[in-house]
């Protein structure tokens, strides 16, 4: 298959179009039930200490009238999940935890369905609820299907932890499971170096490959944790490249299919793209998906190649995901155009819903460029409030994005408002610019200095470079050095 990302309900996603006992390999991270939101961070690019954030997603679970749909349905089927599910029901109530299983259960069921009878599928999750995936995962796989439970140490204590009273805690747990344990499937053994000093002595058994690695992993850390990390891009579950790249090598061979139905920030088919898998990757947010398409762009350029299903492609499927959700329609405009959302205060940021920064004439001196994105109704007013906002935040550029199409008052506002003048480019810039969803799907961009880094709306993923015979390493050019 193709490489892809899909955006939406990853349930829905594999129903319609993953086919049966297709993919090789499945890693998923989902929500671990923390009961916590979780926000992306960005740095400011103009040398302040500052971040902003906005949510990502919400990991919080109640207990409402679907989740009794969905249970209903799951148990009307008689087979072991049902058991498995009215056994929860029967300790837990009809409690926040249920609620989480039960939108846990039909995609793993899923799952399985479109794996290979050779395929593995490894779980990631924490101490909240990996007893009850477990439990959950054995009634759907099969507990002789159940391989290992790995346990990823994934960084070192800080000091606020260190004050912690309680133990602490410092590992997720990774479930491993086979599709059909009857069936040959794929376990490359890795290996670890042996420790400094060692001398081989001949005895049998012992491999000069180094040592077999364990069901502890001690020796990857995480880049959440990790806040100096290069590979670090702001995504508040990102998982270390490290930890894909051993899961893949181990259980998947190249040219195999790769499935992330919780993808995030696209960890996964970076890892998979690099290690010459194919691979599919899902995800409900249009954030999300924003940053694995420009990850992927920044990390290989021309190397890949990969189609996203599920984004507006026409302005009736863009008027559809404004009445539909308006937030992702904000998030999906802003991506067009390479902006990043902007941190949502109330009546602090009037109405500008992302940003770009871009390098100004002097060394060390950045300018802005504010978005503001209008589903529905647009007016003079809008254009006003626009230029005033960028007056009033010395920013260079101020665009507005529609639907419809402004009026010849709206652009006579903005014609008023002059230029922004680049010396270092000899060129003027429109200070308010009037763009329509039509003209951006048509390819139109803002007229604006040139920016080196790849959109700039999150921070830019490592460059891989591929050297002829050799597997892509990682790299980082002079520039990204500094």
């Amino acid at each position: 298959m193709e490489n892809t990302l899909y955006y939406g309900d990853n349930l829905d996603i594999l129903k319609r179009y993953i086919p049966d006992e297709s993919v090789d390999l499945v890693y998923l991270d989902p929500p671990f039930k923390s009961d916590q939101n979780y926000n992306i961070l960005f740095k400011e690019q103009n040398g302040s200490r500052a971040a902003s954030q906005i949510r990502a997603f919400e990991d919080t679970w109640i207990w409402t009238q679907e989740s009794e749909e969905i249970y209903a349905d799951l148990v009307t089927r008689g087979d072991k999940v049902a058991d498995c599910l009215k056994a929860f029901r029967t300790f837990l109530g009809t409690c926040d935890m249920l609620a989480y299983l039960v939108m846990m259960a039909p995609r793993l069921v899923e799952l399985r369905r479109v794996m290979k009878p050779t395929a593995s599928i490894y779980l990631h999750c924490d101490p909240t609820a990996s007893h009850y995936l477990k439990m959950l995962m054995d009634a759907i796989f099969g507990g002789h299907n159940f391989r290992r439970e790995v346990i990823w140490r994934s960084g070192w204590v800080s000091g606020f932890k260190s004050a912690a009273k309680n133990w602490i805690r410092n590992h997720d747990v990774i479930l491993y499971y086979l599709r059909d344990s009857r069936e040959t499937f794929t376990f490359h053994i890795p290996f670890k170096p042996h420790p400094p000093g060692y001398k081989r002595r001949g005895g049998e058994g012992e491999n000069p490959a180094g040592v077999p690695i364990d069901d502890v992993w001690i020796d990857i850390y995480s880049p959440a944790i990790m806040s100096f990390s290069r590979e670090k891009l702001g995504y508040p579950t990102q998982k270390p490249l490290a930890l894909l790249e051993r899961i893949i090598k181990a259980s998947s061979n190249e040219g195999d299919l790769v499935l992330d139905p919780f993808c995030g920030c696209g960890t996964t088919v970076i890892a998979a793209q690099k290690l010459n898998r194919s691979w599919i990757g899902i995800d409900i947010t249009h954030l999300a998906i924003n940053l694995m398409k420009y990850r992927l762009i920044d990390t290989f350029g021309d190397q890949v190649k990969f189609k996203i299903i599920g984004e507006p492609a026409s302005l009736p499927d863009a008027r559809a995901l404004a009445q539909s959700d308006p937030y992702q329609f904000q998030f999906w405009a802003l991506g067009l155009i390479g902006a990043r959302p902007v941190e949502q205060k109330k009546g602090a940021d009037r109405g500008i819903d992302g940003k770009i920064v871009f390098q100004a004439d002097k060394p060390g001196e950045f300018k802005e460029v504010l978005i503001q994105v209008k589903a529905g109704h647009t007016s003079v007013a809008h254009v006003r409030d626009l230029r005033g906002v960028v007056e009033n935040e010395n920013a260079a550029i101020g665009v507005l994005i529609s639907m419809k199409n402004p009026t010849k008052p709206m652009r006579t506002v903005a014609a008023s408002a002059g230029f922004y003048e680049s010396k270092i480019w000899g060129k003027k810039y429109p200070k308010i610019q009037l763009l329509t969803i039509e003209e951006l799907l048509n390819g139109k961009k803002i007229e604006m200095p040139p920016i080196r880094q790849a959109g700039a709306t999150f921070k830019r993923a490592i460059r891989h470079k591929a050297e002829q015979g050799e597997q892509l390493e990682i790299s980082l050019s002079e520039e990204e050095n500094k």
